[in-house]
């Protein structure tokens, strides 16, 4: 259990506006908030440490306790506003492909009258199809459902004879001439309910209370006929117009960018989903002709459900922040505690439109922030509680606590992987003293929002003044927001972009800005979003890539935005061509160094003024170094620009490391024909621009974390500021 969380409507707020805190304690006392803004998120002693602001004079406060419930599972829900007039017969029925069937109940369909009861529920329990009647008449099949399997599954009552039946049809090539599993009761009169009592149709749940029972699998087609049949049902889909007697039926096929579900039957019965179910699915009638959803939309009329999809808690406001005119730009956290318990917030305040307050702007990565947010990593174990309580760190994590959902970089438990993730519910991993990965020899273990506060704690040792901008605004705003800054720098981990944020930064960095690529693997992967989904993100692992999870064939393309998905090198826009470096190698959370280039011309020798050593970043708060866990090199045939100057090379890799998939031609040979020892390796480079722009890249995701070491007094620190210096000038 987790005695207080929490989470707020925003990533990143601007001045005069309103963000808004929901917060569930599970303690019987009040809690206190206060505010404080950070400036270093690492416990680590070998570093800074945790470097934070008390902000009480700004905003305190104490709110009643109040447990909150999340009610996860995704599903549709239809009002039925007008009365569906079945005579004497009517059939509730659907496609489905079923993905855990061997469980608990799951309902399919499940049909509500006006005070809330069930008049019909279809469901699979411990791999069979049921069906329950008015609460009272129960029908189970003897037939088992197998799994990744599409079968017509029925309920048919018939008023006039008063008989209730339920059966079960599979479908495909490898079925044909495999008659309907059936089971009748022919003394049902007394439970049959009729559709004039219809109030909600729930489709994939029970209803819509924290112990409803949600399917896990596809869904197609769901409908109620004006028929009765005891000997089978099959949509046409082939030709859907020629099925009689349509009382409604929700074609998933239409709207599947939205989160409404069409109802082609003649009382227009639309309805909406809740938990943001996946769409763009392979229908039954997929025929693989088409890849693009869009091409042919009545292919793709599937819905996958998953009992732990999760888009925003809902829970209710508990406090508000409205930022004053005045405030820093920077990253702050509203504190939460509680006797014992804490609980940290974060949000960032952006810089004001048009009025910056600084001459360098820091990109917060709320794209990648999103698509890892609550990532399970099996880190629990004794090792990591004993690190945990050594350091004072956060000691809930995802492995334990699933409640909030998970991370893309999971599966739903199904075994289907995560493609869509939100910030519109409590987070264990991205706060401030959270370790990602434990490895205590190796550095502090923190990745994303905690360990980019590395440079955060670097640039306010420097005595550098900076703006914060995220993601969000670079998407909605474009350049714009972009050019008042003279440099402008990533954090360690700018994965997940969409084709606006990289038309920005890309226009910003060859108009004369300068561009500070702070990490590595950026850049890498394509995201869809849409503006009625706030704080959704959405990634299809299409083509390669390292990857936890494959899509489908066939599911390659967004459903937020309808667009081919998958990595950006595939979609033609390599990382090289924006930073002059891109994906090649990754290992386990350690890092090794660079080592010096000999070939420097004369005129970048700047860029190691005051430094004498070969050997640099040996050393890090990141995996031990600062050329190390994913690797970003030189590649001129992905479109590093011809003017770009390697000041540095990474080199002595352990084994774990490996080349990134997309490298890959065969067991022998690799996509530029080098060997693979000579791919894996991070290049630290530099290039001029248009405009007197530039753009320097590291490479690294652990570079930032060698920053702060020696209390910044490193060749790192010193060759990095050395940069940020010159850039800064006219």
């Amino acid at each position: 259990m987790i005695p207080i969380s929490g989470y707020a409507d925003h990533w990143c707020v601007g001045h005069n506006e309103t963000i808004q805190f929901k917060v569930s304690s599970e303690l019987n006392e009040p809690y206190s908030v206060r505010l404080v803004r950070i400036t270093c998120a690492d416990p680590n002693p070998d570093g800074p440490g945790i470097i934070e602001h008390d902000l009480s004079s700004v905003f305190t406060g104490q709110y009643p306790s109040k447990k909150k419930p999340v009610k996860q599972g995704s599903y549709g829900i239809v009002h039925v506003k007008s009365s569906l007039a079945a005579q004497n017969a009517y059939t509730v029925a659907a496609n489905v492909w079923p993905t855990l069937p061997n469980g608990e109940r799951q309902t399919i369909i499940c049909l509500k009258g006006e005070s809330g009861q069930n008049l019909l529920e279809l469901f699979l329990e411990n791999g069979h199809l049921g069906g329950r009647i008015n609460e009272q008449l129960d029908l189970l099949l003897d037939s088992r459902i197998e799994e990744r399997v599409w079968y017509s599954v029925w309920c048919a009552i018939d008023l006039a004879q008063q008989k209730a039946c339920i059966g079960q049809t599979p479908f495909g090539e490898q079925f044909a001439g495999i008659e309907a599993a059936i089971a009748e009761n022919q003394n049902a009169g007394e439970y049959l309910p009729c559709l004039t009592k219809l109030n909600h149709v729930f489709i994939a749940s029970s209803g819509s209370g924290v112990d409803a029972t949600h399917f896990n699998g596809k869904v197609e087609r769901p409908s109620v006929l004006e028929s009765c049949s005891s000997r089978g049902w099959l949509m046409d889909l082939k030709h859907p117009d020629e099925n009689k007697g349509v009382l409604a039926c929700w074609d998933f096929s239409k709207g599947i960018s939205t989160q409404n579900i069409t109802d082609v039957g003649p009382h227009k019965l639309h309805g909406s989903l809740v938990n943001c179910p996946t769409r763009a699915m392979r229908g039954s009638n997929w025929s693989g002709k088409e890849m693009a959803w869009k091409h042919a939309p009545q292919e793709y009329g599937a819905i996958h459900f998953h009992d732990d999809d999760l888009y925003d808690c809902q829970w209710e406001t508990d406090f508000e922040f409205t930022v004053p005119d005045d405030f820093k730009s920077a990253m702050y956290s509203m504190r939460i505690e509680c006797q014992d318990a804490f609980e940290d917030i974060p949000f960032y305040v952006r810089a004001k439109k048009g009025k910056p307050q600084a001459k360098i702007c820091v990109i917060i990565p709320t794209f990648t922030y999103t698509v890892y947010n609550n990532q399970a990593r099996s880190i629990a174990s004794t090792e990591y509680e004993q690190l945990v309580a050594q350091r004072g760190t956060r000691p809930w994590t995802p492995d334990t606590i699933r409640e909030f959902g998970l991370s893309t970089y999971n599966y739903h438990t199904d075994g289907s992987g995560i493609c869509l993730s939100s910030r519109l519910r409590p987070s264990l991993t991205m706060r401030p003293n959270y370790i990602t990965i434990c490895r205590p020899f190796a550095g502090s273990g923190m990745r994303h929002l905690p360990a980019d506060t590395h440079l955060f704690a670097w640039l306010e040792h420097l005595g550098h003044d900076y703006d914060v901008i995220s993601d969000d605004d670079i998407h909605l705003e474009g350049v714009e927001v972009l050019k008042p800054y003279r440099v402008v720098m990533t954090m360690s981990h700018p994965e997940y972009h969409t084709a606006n944020t990289l038309d920005a930064i890309y226009e910003y960095s060859r108009s004369g800005g300068r561009l500070m690529y702070m990490g590595g693997n950026g850049f890498y992967w394509k995201v869809g979003i849409r503006d009625d989904l706030p704080g959704m993100v959405e990634i299809r692992r299409a083509e390669g890539g390292i990857r936890i999870w494959a899509a489908e064939p066939g599911e390659y393309y967004n459903a937020l935005d309808g667009e081919y998905g998958g990595m950006w090198l595939r979609n033609g826009r390599a990382p090289q061509q924006l930073a002059g470096v891109g994906f090649t190698g990754q290992g386990d959370f350690e890092g090794t160094y660079y080592r010096r280039n000999p070939d420097l011309p004369d005129e970048y020798t700047w860029v190691f003024e005051g430094i004498d050593d070969e050997i640099l970043g040996d050393f890090g708060l990141s995996g031990g170094g600062a050329a190390g866990f994913e690797l970003d090199r030189v590649d001129y045939g992905l479109g590093s620009p011809l003017n770009t100057v390697v000041l540095a090379s990474s080199e002595t890799y352990p084994n774990h490391f490996v080349l990134v998939p997309e490298e890959i031609l065969s067991h022998v040979s690799t996509r530029t024909g080098d060997p693979v020892e000579e791919l894996i390796r991070s290049d630290m480079i530099i290039f001029e621009t248009p405009g007197n722009g530039f753009v320097f890249s590291v490479g690294s995701i652990t570079y930032c974390g060698s920053l702060p070491w020696s209390g910044f007094n490193n060749n790192i620190s010193k060759l990095t500021r050395n940069v940020l210096e010159r850039f800064l000038k006219e």
